[in-house]
């Protein structure tokens, strides 16, 4: 979250950069509220240093013989006005830090002002295929060829969960094991995290309190099932102080991935392209703030690799203010060409949320020995996740027969060239 101190000092400033990302941001409640706080930690210290006073001088007028009545009948009051005052800062910081858990991170310099219109496109790799036969939409040809089963894993689970049969759950579990093990050789220590975590983790992840909506949540052990591995590896080092010798920390991990996805939705979205359970390879990294840019920088450039041995055509989108998740400072999205669809999805969102996460979940770094420690930086992306990356393998590998031919890198762990 937000420094309650930059909001004190610079509350204009802030106020008018998080409208970039939420017009209805008001500052004032938290202003005033922080105020209160201030002073009722002035009253309550006020208070205690008269007990404190007091308790001395009852014990000097009990060691001469004299009279402590008084005295004591005014400390009382003290300590019952005290333990009211407290209550009333609890309730007050509780209050602050509620507001301020719903705020959205303050947008980097960089990014584009607006809405998703305004996403910049920064470049575009690879040339889209053009096969001279018509592409059919990876739902029709993977139902046609018995890939993909909606109809039976609705019976299960309901609508929008997937199933994979025979070849594609096949090509599903290559592509989790080559994109895992190929980020741990790009130097990523990989990690198989539980998939449920508690409030305290979403919390800190920043899924909660804001998206409790968007989460599948087990009642009975008050438990979130995974949305991303984010909300997990975020948590690895909460409450943790690092040395800046062991930054940055790079870690890779797979994981289901399991969203509500409240609402409906169209016809553009039917498939393989927005679903209720994926799997995901997730890339994370905790570094110090002056490199944590260059970081992001290099996590895209490890996201993209995994397109360009997949030999994928694809964008690389700069997310304007609006568009961008609670967390992040600033994000770069991998999109996908999807030739049944005639447009672009995206496959990876690789971002950079500063201190945003580590505030919440106190993660620091001591930057030297016996320096104050720091927050660290943190930093996310998809390395990358398989259900829309399954549709543009359906997609842009089809063959005018109407086969699949696999790709090149997958071939030996498939034991095929075509499905």
């Amino acid at each position: 979250m937000i420094d309650i101190r930059l909001i004190r000092e610079q509350c204009d400033e802030v106020e008018a950069r998080l409208r970039t990302r939420d017009r209805s941001v008001d500052l004032s409640k938290i202003v005033s509220l922080d105020e209160r706080r201030r002073g009722l930690i002035a009253e309550v210290e006020s208070l205690k240093a008269e007990r404190n006073r007091g308790s001395q001088e009852v014990a000097r007028r009990k060691k001469a013989g004299e009279d402590a009545s008084p005295l004591l009948s005014r400390l009382s009051e003290v300590s019952d006005s005290i333990s009211r005052l407290d209550d009333r800062l609890r309730e007050t910081e509780a209050e602050v830090e509620r507001l301020l858990s719903l705020l959205p991170n303050l947008p980097h310099e960089s990014v584009p002002l607006g809405a998703k219109e305004n996403n910049l496109v920064l470049k575009t790799v690879g040339e889209r295929p053009e096969p001279g036969f018509p592409i059919r939409h990876h739902l029709e040809i993977g139902e046609e060829r018995g890939f993909l089963d909606f109809s039976r894993a609705a019976a299960i689970a309901g609508a929008r969960f997937p199933m994979y049969v025979g070849p594609a759950a096949r090509l599903e579990m290559s592509l989790i094991q080559f994109m895992f093990f190929h980020h741990v050789e790009r130097g990523y220590l990989p990690i198989l995290p539980p998939f449920l975590a508690n409030d305290q983790s979403f919390y800190v992840a920043s899924q909660l309190p804001k998206f409790a909506d968007d989460l599948y949540r087990c009642e009975k052990d008050s438990l979130y099932l995974n949305p991303t591995a984010e909300s997990l590896l975020v948590n690895l080092h909460r409450d943790e102080i690092l040395s800046v010798d062991e930054l940055p920390k790079r870690y890779v991990a797979y994981t289901p991935c399991f969203r509500r996805e409240a609402g409906s939705y169209g016809e553009e979205e039917r498939g393989l392209i927005r679903v209720h359970q994926f799997n995901k390879v997730e890339l994370f990294k905790f570094a110090p703030p002056e490199s944590s840019y260059e970081e992001l920088e290099s996590l895209i450039l490890d996201a993209e690799s995994v397109l360009q041995a997949l030999e994928m055509h694809y964008r690389v989108v700069l997310l304007a203010t609006e568009d961008m998740a609670q967390q992040s400072s600033k994000t770069v999205d991998l999109e996908v060409w999807l030739p049944g669809q005639g447009r672009y999805y995206e496959v990876s969102s690789c971002s950079n949320c500063e201190a945003f996460q580590a505030r919440r979940g106190n993660i620091r770094y001591r930057p030297a020995p016996k320096e104050k420690p720091q927050f660290v930086h943190t930093l996310n992306g998809s390395g990358l996740a398989t259900s829309r990356l399954m549709a543009a393998i359906l997609e842009n590998n089809q063959t005018g027969d109407g086969r699949i031919r696999v790709p090149k890198v997958l071939q030996p762990m498939m034991k095929a060239e075509v499905l």
